[in-house]
């Protein structure tokens, strides 16, 4: 488990250096100075000057940051951000946020080669390793939430009484709990290397949507592509991924507009790295394409109209092209400030909520 977290810790610095590298390049590519790239935040360990940028180690592990000249505005030279046409600025500020997809791209890409974990239907039979059913989500206060079942665990079997049903279709357990509602099950589950059973009651009356047990299920295989289709396979990957993602956070609004759950469960650092626990333990593959879901994630939320985040800078610059001029620099960090506080506020309480249900 140790190893696993170094790794994880390793993976997300690495997508945060990636993310300012997009940033880097672009700047770099307009003609911006870059005054310097880091690893890790200050204060600084280890810093060396080629050309006009200095590249640094520091001292806090937990990401990466580029300073670019001029990037607060207020510099007038050819050389400062804020000086640059507004469509070269907005570029450079979405690098950052493109990169994060092309790594997923890329690891999607490997992943398909290699051998993906892919969802097929009961019918699929033919060339396929390693089939199962597996929980792709877990209803908040269902039945299966109560009972401690996490989205990623693999249905071995379900039982009641002498009576037990071996699993490898979907259709197979949906058939088995709506015949038993009402009556205690046993689930024999996989996580990771670990087997063991929880038992729980399937609901007679579930709310719309959730079924009776309150999980989402899909059953998977190991399916691989001769490489000059995978990357195509990873391209496709990742858009119906980030489609999955959007429609996934319109259901929740949607959801919150009614008065009702969310039905999302916001997860912090403590959170991610569990999940990432998980994901190591189910095998090289599984792992490179959480590594890819979080991309994703990570790519759609820099990008929302958010200040503190790429989007949030984006948006200032779109407002500043119908203004036909800039934002007071002052006004926009005291705005971003607040933001960035807010968020800060938002991942202690979700780490306390993460530490909470893990521990």
């Amino acid at each position: 488990m140790i190893l696993t977290i170094i790794i994880a810790f390793i993976s997300l610095i690495g997508l945060t250096v990636i993310h300012e590298l997009g940033h880097f390049i672009l700047a770099k590519r307009f003609g911006v100075k870059v005054e310097e790239f880091g690893i890790g935040y200050p204060p600084r360990l280890f810093g060396k000057k080629f050309g006009e940028t200095i590249y640094s180690i520091n001292l806090l592990p937990f990401g990466a940051f580029v300073k670019i000249y001029g990037e607060e505005g207020g510099i007038e030279n050819y050389r400062s951000f804020s000086q640059k046409p507004i469509w070269q600025r907005m570029l450079i500020v979405l690098g950052g946020v493109l990169s994060f997809w092309l790594v997923s791209i890329l690891l999607l890409s490997l992943v398909m080669g290699l051998g993906a974990p892919t969802a097929i239907s009961d019918e699929e039979n033919g060339g396929l390793k390693d089939t199962k059913v597996q929980i792709a989500a877990v209803a908040p206060d269902s039945p299966a939430d109560k009972s401690g079942i996490k989205a990623g665990d693999i249905v071995k079997g379900l039982r009641i009484d002498s009576q037990e049903l071996k699993v490898n279709k979907v259709k197979e357990i949906q058939e088995f709990t709506e015949g038993h509602k009402g009556q205690e099950l046993t689930l024999t589950l996989q996580r990771g290397k670990e087997i063991f059973d929880v038992s729980l009651v399937p609901r007679i009356n579930p709310p719309s949507g959730e079924g009776a047990m309150g999980v989402a299920l899909v059953r998977t295989a190991i399916k691989s592509y001769p490489w000059w289709k995978s990357g195509w396979q990873g391209i496709k990957a990742t858009f119906n991924l980030t489609l999955a993602v959007i429609e996934g956070w319109s259901g929740a609004i949607k959801n919150i507009v009614k008065g009702e759950s969310s039905g999302v469960q916001l997860m912090g650092p403590v959170g991610i790295f569990s999940l990432f626990n998980q994901a190591g333990q189910m095998g090289v593959n599984y792992f490179l394409q959480f590594i890819a879901v979080i991309s994703v994630y990570i790519a759609l939320f820099n990008i929302l109209p958010i200040p503190a985040v790429d989007g949030g800078k984006l948006l200032f610059l779109i407002i500043e092209a119908f203004r036909k001029k800039p934002f007071s620099p002052k006004i926009e960090q005291n705005i971003t400030a607040v933001f960035f506080a807010l968020l800060i506020m938002m991942m202690i309480w979700v780490t306390i909520k993460d530490i909470s249900r893990i521990f």
